[in-house]
């Protein structure tokens, strides 16, 4: 399906285009092919004279590939996109292509900063003039959307720095924190790469002189945006690694605790297997053995000489 859009009274309207003929009726400055089909890029073939190669959001292009012009005016823009959802964390790659005062973009799923942008350019007039202002706009939505999924790692990293710093962290718990500190360290390594890659394809887009002198300093800005989300990430990255440390230490004291107690008991149970020892040499010469209560003796000698070294232990507080 084909999402064309168009400029109506400083305010950007979406119609479904599922025709040649009802693409031919229309004058977008945004046209956002969602997963298209080889029937629906022969449609933008034959009406604009473009053609979209099949590999145009292939993630193995090389890096050199993912900026660049035609010699006909083609612009060619390759950037990722962050989809934050349920599921899970995830960058999606997006073919644009400028071409004779239209935005061609090309995606293999819906993604939540086009909805964000269609929402806002509906609602504020004049906020969208052309095809450039549609890809400024979208970058700006990305680095905003990039900012929300920052601000709900602040939110994640505090409820696990509750549970680790305010109470007991046993084996489970330290599973459970530890997995949610994973599932954000992605997250924050996503975002990282998506504003990497948006910085990237601001920075083609100024160096190619096709911005005015307002989508100029509106590319400036969002540069800045970008610079402010990177000192942000690395924080996060720093709390992250302090939450990991400390799960990890918790982790070595419960199992030192363990260790402990094994010890213990293997000191503690070390003269009464002596005693038993001894006792169980086949020698004739030992008196205890037709003593009456030698057998009592010997349990009871067993005895006390585990409970000694528990004793001692537990003064010395080492059991604790």
């Amino acid at each position: 399906m084909l999402n064309v859009f168009s400029l109506a009274n400083g305010r950007l309207f979406q119609e479904e285009i599922e025709s040649l003929d009802a693409l031919a009726r229309v004058k977008p400055i945004w046209v956002d092919l969602d997963a298209p089909t080889p029937e629906e890029k022969g449609w933008i073939a034959q009406h604009y004279g473009l053609t979209i190669p099949q590999d145009v959001v292939d993630e193995d292009l090389e890096e050199s590939a993912r900026f660049y012009e035609e010699d006909n005016g083609e612009l060619h823009i390759r950037s990722d996109f962050l989809i934050d959802d349920d599921e899970r964390a995830r960058n999606v790659r997006v073919a644009f292509i400028l071409y004779k005062n239209v935005l061609f973009s090309v995606h293999a799923e819906e993604l939540p900063v086009f909805r964000l942008l269609r929402l806002r350019a509906r609602r504020i007039p004049a906020l969208i003039e052309d095809a450039k202002d549609v890809l400024l706009k979208l970058y700006d939505a990305d680095a905003e959307y990039s900012a929300d999924a920052l601000e709900g790692i602040y939110d994640s990293l505090e409820a696990v720095s509750a549970r680790v710093l305010k109470q007991d962290v046993n084996d489970q718990v330290a599973a459970e924190v530890l997995a949610a500190i994973a599932r954000e360290e992605d997250l924050n390594g996503r975002i990282r790469r998506n504003v990497m890659d948006t910085r990237r394809a601001v920075s083609f887009m100024m160096r190619s002189r096709l911005l005015n002198a307002e989508q100029f300093e509106e590319a400036r800005q969002i540069l800045r945006d970008i610079d402010s989300l990177d000192s942000h990430t690395t924080f996060l990255f720093d709390k992250i690694n302090f939450l990991m440390n400390a799960v990890v230490g918790f982790i070595n004291i419960n199992q030192n605790k363990i260790i402990k107690i094994f010890s213990v008991a293997s000191v503690a149970l070390l003269p009464p297997t002596l005693i038993a020892s001894i006792y169980g040499m086949n020698f004739q010469a030992m008196p205890e053995l037709n003593w009456r209560y030698g057998y009592a003796f010997a349990i009871a000698l067993m005895v006390a000489s585990v409970a000694a070294p528990f004793l001692y232990f537990r003064r010395k507080g080492w059991l604790r």
